[in-house]
């Protein structure tokens, strides 16, 4: 009977120190969540619509998700956005206006000097790509709902000789 409950002793450690690292994993991973989805992440990036502000082949930026929450996205900031075309998709352009200003822009910059002015709506920001040749933005879609900003990009973490803020 002794042999037994030393076992049964011995067991309980085992499973008593088991579920205390399966709780601290289960902690860690919950953290990861919220750290994800409601702070900040990486986003892979790629494409020509922001060169020469991003690679073509691709960057790493790290993204923060409190500041359009709270409005305190403007002019001139890098943000991610779902596509207003395809809402599985997100895009990364730079915040030209805000609701009330007003935006010049060419209408077929490859092809054309002609311009149109547009007087953004309420609710709504002007978006652009850096590269007006090869972006698909707000000049082919219009203005989009503030909703649509999911993030505020931060810095650019990869490649290592670009790091630092955008």
């Amino acid at each position: 009977m002794k042999p037994l409950l030393n076992n049964l002793t011995k067991w309980s450690a085992i499973a008593k120190q088991s579920f205390d690292r399966a709780a601290i994993v289960a902690k860690f991973l919950c953290l990861l969540h919220v750290t994800n989805t409601y702070l900040f992440s990486p986003t892979l990036v790629y494409g020509p619509s922001m060169l020469p502000t991003l690679n073509l082949t691709g960057d790493v930026l790290l993204s923060e998700y409190v500041s359009h929450r709270l409005g305190k996205v403007g002019p001139g900031d890098v943000v991610l956005i779902q596509s207003p075309e395809n809402p599985r998709k997100m895009i990364t352009k730079r915040v030209v206006a805000m609701e009330g200003e007003t935006v010049s822009f060419l209408v077929e910059p490859s092809r054309s000097d002609r311009s149109r002015t547009v007087v953004v709506p309420k609710g709504h920001v002007w978006i652009q790509g850096d590269n007006i040749y090869a972006s698909n933005d707000s000049r082919n879609f219009g203005p989009i709902p503030y909703g649509l900003i999911q993030g505020k990009v931060w810095c650019r973490v990869w490649p290592l000789d670009g790091f630092g803020s955008l």
